[in-house]
């Protein structure tokens, strides 16, 4: 049995997630209610969860501000929280999992899932990057946090050549010949590395433009990457695509 504590400022919020938990995670016994960080700390130091979720907003101290104030972070976590988008790239980052508000049922169960199928709590260096992603979250971060078959994996961003989608899982092409399966959508990759010198150029493929040798217009237009793979480019795409391999260009 997991031992949970629900940290929210609105009590309707908290017993909403308190009843689907019951309902449809059996697995889960919610062991405290908390409806501000100060008090919550006090009994996460005390009571030692095996899981928390944990408000983003709230006032005085909010859920980012709390996990600073603790000495270690020992327990699963799952973050509860309306569309913030900064927070959003946030977790993604760091491979941190979250729910939006209002939270629905199925994606809760397949949250409480991932916490039963794993026994690692949030490493260290999640935590980091998603503390400098929210303090900083318009500088690049060099690495990110992707989950795969065999567990978490920090990824510098600058070793990705390529990704492709498979379904709901996405193939990342990196250096030196590896490959790497994500279970993130090409789309939520997308969005984790738009700041960076990647673009879509084919609803299959993400590309990152620093390792692109050559643009080849026969054929309807492909490019070829520095691990010598041929990516065709969709023609709504070449333009974009265009404009980012020769920036200076009028």
């Amino acid at each position: 049995m997991i031992r949970a504590f629900i940290i929210d400022d609105e009590p309707g919020c908290c017993k909403t997630l308190s009843l689907l938990l019951e309902r449809y995670c059996s697995e889960v016994e919610v062991t405290g209610i908390f409806n501000n960080g100060l008090e919550a700390l006090e009994a996460i130091n005390a009571a030692s969860p095996d899981l928390v979720f944990l408000d983003v907003q709230m006032p005085k101290m909010n859920g980012f501000e709390m996990l600073e104030k603790l000495p270690a972070i020992n327990f699963h976590l799952i973050f509860t929280t309306s569309y913030d988008q900064y927070a959003l790239k946030a977790f993604r980052f760091s491979a941190i999992d979250y729910l939006l508000k209002p939270i629905d049922r199925e994606e809760l169960q397949q949250a409480v899932q991932k916490v039963l199928q794993r026994s690692e709590i949030p490493a260290a260096e999640q935590l980091q990057l998603m503390f400098q992603k929210l303090h900083h979250p318009s500088s690049p971060i060099n690495k990110i946090a992707l989950p795969t078959m065999e567990g978490l994996q920090m990824i510098p961003v600058q070793t990705i050549i390529s990704c492709e989608a498979h379904d709901n899982y996405t193939t990342l092409i990196l250096k030196d010949n590896k490959k790497l399966v994500i279970s993130f959508t090409l789309k939520v990759i997308e969005e984790m590395l738009e700041e960076y010198s990647f673009i879509r150029v084919h609803r299959s493929y993400l590309i990152n433009i620093n390792e692109v040798e050559k643009y080849v217009k026969a054929d309807g237009g492909y490019v070829v990457m520095s691990n010598g793979t041929n990516i065709y480019i969709s023609r709504n795409k070449k333009e974009e695509l265009l404009k980012k391999l020769l920036p200076n260009k009028d």
